[in-house]
């Protein structure tokens, strides 16, 4: 049964988002969504849900049909309620008044601990503010979910309470999903749909898989669009020499030939289609300054602590050498992000117990990109670092366009500012990449652009993320949070199956 079905759907808002857009959704379908930041995912979603108007088009849906759009950000008028408060407020108030068991019923099967049913929105991670706006939406029983970004904020046990609350549910329920994270999209979706502002595709595939074939499908396209243009060549050049015979013989035959072929030559070019070639939000540049030390960070056993002294673990005897890109890996809480500080305030003062080489320059990049001022425009910020023109070269290079570089950084998008941090961490010429999270706000494109540049430029790191792919990608080798000692592993493979398969 068809659940939802958009007809030749264009959106424009500012820029073309996307054009002549034509799909359906069926009874327990689940739909990936992809296309790079601020092209037209959310807002494609809102249009699915009646909450924004296309500039032309049909959305069609089923007679009856209940939906539910889990956006990104968390209404401020549930902040003060309490997750379970703020899950039955979802609902009719009579109907949450008599039926109050249904929000535990959706907090146990996301599960959502007991201690944080009765704690303010407000007062809970990101992570668990996104699960809230999920119950919200569970809830009302929806027949279609339409989630953004839904494992924005979740570490990976949370993304595999997701991935199993999504296989789940009922067999007839749909899912279209928005997501940077590869693995979820691989784990979560049988069909993938990449969103362009011309020719989308879509494809009946997992993410991967998808992928392979949107490439070579562009590919195909890129052929045809040549040996057409190869065609009509030829037809010209046929038309010019049947063009002088007929002239020199005074054929009217050949003239009548010579325009035919013209013709032919003008339909086969008029209908030929350039391949598809996606416009980048914004280039991702690292550099690699080098060094001769062996080593760059030596930890004798270092202590790592919470921020009001709480042990946490010890490193052990361990060392970061030139070329190694250290991933650490463990359970939220277990330190990951204390140890990263640790290693900053050790690069930037004397340390007891971690060393950091003479010659060590530090590119560092924060979870929270806090070393972004939410008041200081980009112009400003990157002019500290190079010459006003070459300043706006190198901004709009990153993605910011000419008029957004006086912006105060606070009203760019998460995506603009992760690009303008990996900016900053170039002009730097760091010799040694303490990274953070660095893909937070990235999309898949940015992911893949970072990735690459890790490895091409041979950078030395030392770096947290919750992100599988990246991790496989990056990581030559991997230090694991165990029972307070933090210790080597050959590969995070059985770190990530054992995280996704436990009940945070």
């Amino acid at each position: 049964m068809t659940l939802l079905a958009t007809k030749s759907l264009a959106l424009t808002l500012g820029q073309s988002l996307f054009t002549d857009l034509t799909f359906s959704i069926e009874q327990g379908d689940r739909l990936g969504l992809i296309a790079a930041n601020g092209r037209g995912k959310s807002s494609l979603l809102r249009c699915l849900a009646g909450m924004l108007e296309p500039t032309s088009g049909d959305v069609t849906r089923a007679r009856g049909l209940k939906w539910a759009l889990v956006d990104q950000d968390v209404p401020a008028a549930i902040l003060p309620l309490t997750f379970r408060a703020a899950t039955l407020a979802a609902l009719d108030p009579d109907q949450a008044e008599y039926e109050s068991w249904r929000a535990e019923i959706v907090l146990d099967d996301l599960a959502v601990p007991e201690a944080l049913r009765d704690t303010p929105l407000g007062a809970l991670s990101g992570g668990w503010q996104r699960t809230a706006l999920l119950a919200r939406a569970a809830i009302t029983e929806p027949d279609l979910y339409l989630l953004d970004e839904p494992t924005n904020h979740l570490d990976l046990s949370r993304i595999g309470t997701l991935q199993r609350w999504l296989d789940a549910l009922p067999r007839d329920t749909a899912v279209i999903t928005t997501s940077h994270d590869r693995a979820f999209l691989d784990a979560a979706t049988n069909r993938s749909l990449f969103l362009r502002a011309t020719a989308s595709r879509l494809f009946a595939l997992p993410y991967s898989r998808a992928r392979v074939a949107l490439e070579e499908t562009d590919a195909a396209d890129s052929r045809r669009f040549e040996n057409d243009l190869n065609k009509a060549d030829q037809l010209r050049r046929q038309a010019a020499k049947l063009k002088n015979i007929g002239i020199n013989s005074g054929s009217d035959l050949l003239i009548t030939k010579t325009k035919q072929l013209k013709d032919r030559a003008e339909k086969l070019e008029a209908a030929a289609r350039p391949a598809h070639r996606e416009t980048s939000s914004g280039a991702i540049k690292l550099a690699n300054s080098g060094t001769h030390a062996k080593a760059l960070i030596t930890l004798n056993d270092a202590p790592i602590t919470t921020p009001d002294a709480r042990p946490l673990f010890h490193t052990g005897q361990k060392w970061i050498e030139r070329g190694d890109r250290v991933v650490i890996l463990g359970a939220n809480g277990t330190g990951k992000s204390q140890m990263i500080g640790a290693v900053l305030a050790a690069i930037q003062d004397a340390h007891p117990t971690i060393k950091a080489a003479a010659t060590l320059v530090l590119g560092y990049s924060d979870q929270n990109l806090a070393q972004l001022p939410e008041s200081m425009t980009p112009q400003a910020l990157i002019s500290q670092h190079a010459n006003d023109q070459t300043t706006k070269t190198l901004l709009a290079g990153a993605g910011i366009k000419p008029d957004w570089q006086s912006w105060p950084l606070g009203k760019l998008s998460g995506g603009q500012k992760a690009r303008l941090a990996m900016l900053l961490l170039r002009l730097s010429n760091p010799n040694f990449y303490l990274l953070d999270e660095p893909t937070n706000h990235l999309d898949i494109e940015g992911q893949e652009a970072l990735q690459s540049e890790l490895l091409t430029q041979g950078a030395t790191c030392l770096l947290v993320s919750h992100d599988r792919d990246f991790i496989r990608a990056v990581g030559s080798r991997f230090w694991q949070v165990e029972k307070r000692r933090l210790i080597e592993v050959d590969s995070p493979e059985p770190f990530f199956a054992a995280e996704l398969s436990r009940h945070s």
